[in-house]
């Protein structure tokens, strides 16, 4: 039988660092992997050589910075993990990388909007709440 694998999408808020202490417990309970994701923001389409790598090597030092406080976290307390960044739209890569690397559970924080106004916004948090394909844990 294969080690479980709990998926901790961050954004580098305090919402997030509420999650990665739920997500400690529950690797713990569960003797599971813990996978850090981080989606940053589309690369730069239209911008020429040398701009284009300079806008890449921007994005993923920023991103590596954000991922790192939580890498320690995770590191301090002896919790397996693995991390991964991905470029796009958060709600849609968290539920892809769930079913591509068949995740027992989701673990993220939200902001705690309501539910039309979560509607309206877009909300990550609602979006993989209705298209996970695997139970969620929101922390508030």
């Amino acid at each position: 039988m294969s080690t479980p694998v709990i998926l901790l999408p961050v954004d580098g808020s305090e919402h997030a660092t509420r999650a990665t202490a739920y997500a400690l417990k529950l690797a713990g309970l569960m003797s599971a992997r813990v996978l850090l994701l981080y989606c940053h923001r589309p690369f730069p389409v239209k911008l020429g050589e040398p701009y284009f790598q300079h806008a890449i090597d921007k994005i993923m030092a920023e991103a590596k910075a954000l991922v790192e406080p939580f890498r320690s976290i995770l590191a301090e307390k002896c919790v397996e993990f693995t991390d991964l960044i991905v470029e796009g739209p958060p709600g849609k890569k968290i539920c892809d990388i769930a079913r591509i690397e068949s995740c027992e559970l989701v673990i993220m924080g939200s902001r705690g909007r309501s539910d039309l106004k979560g509607l309206l916004l877009g909300s990550v948090a609602h979006r993989v709440l209705q298209q996970a394909p695997c139970p969620v844990l929101v922390v508030r």
